[in-house]
């Protein structure tokens, strides 16, 4: 397979590449080991969120379209080829997806959402016991801290990358995002962060400098 039929597939993955992706880590990543240094560019890529609330589905895509197209690629929100109510089959799908010109798909769905609960603690501050006095002031400028508990939301999404031409499998991750502030944020914030991570294993070529 040439790199030239290659080139539409992992551009699926790129969707935006920002600094800002403290956020989000990754508990396991995979890419295929003969794909290098691809682009988004030009390129007809179908964005499908997982979910079974149509609200969900349709911004999820949505908010995944917008970061396709800001980094060149024309990005096709899944659920305008296979409608909500239907269920087609895997074949079925891809027809659809081919039929509209599309090279590419990129798949996210939530696999988990956990709150985790941070315990910070605190301590006795020191007092000078030898008299009343002393102990009166300094007690009272120096007393306990009793620490405090931090709730974070952890969210879990699955991100794959296929190729429509071979049906191939060319990315596959599990990351974990912290405090997400909506929908359009957490796919934002995936987005960053597998786009750089996909940069940095050398799946995707790191976008052009502007001069």
């Amino acid at each position: 397979m040439s790199r030239r039929l290659l080139r539409p597939i992992a551009a699926a993955a790129l969707l935006v590449l920002c600094a800002c992706v403290g956020n989000t880590t990754f508990t396991s990543t995979w890419k295929s080991p003969d794909v290098t240094g691809l682009t988004p560019v030009g390129k007809t890529i179908v964005a499908v969120f997982v979910s079974r609330d149509e609200s969900q589905r349709r911004g999820g895509e949505d908010a995944m379209v917008a970061d396709l197209n800001r980094f060149g690629a024309h990005g096709i929100p899944a659920y305008t080829l296979v409608p909500s109510g239907t269920k087609p089959d895997a074949q079925a799908a891809q027809a659809a997806f081919k039929q509209a010109g599309a090279n590419a798909v990129v798949v996210m769905r939530v696999v988990g959402k956990d709150q985790q609960i941070t315990y910070t603690p605190g301590g006795p501050s020191p007092a000078y016991y030898g008299g009343f006095g002393p102990y009166w002031g300094y007690g009272w400028g120096a007393a306990y801290d009793p620490g405090y508990l931090r709730t974070d939301t952890v969210v879990s999404v699955e991100t794959t990358v296929y190729s429509l031409e071979r049906d191939k499998l060319l990315w596959a991750s599990q990351s974990r995002t912290t405090n997400p502030d909506n929908l359009p944020a957490l796919v934002n914030e995936v987005a960053d962060a597998t786009a750089n991570e996909m940069v940095k294993q050398g799946l995707l070529a790191p976008p052009a400098k502007k001069s």
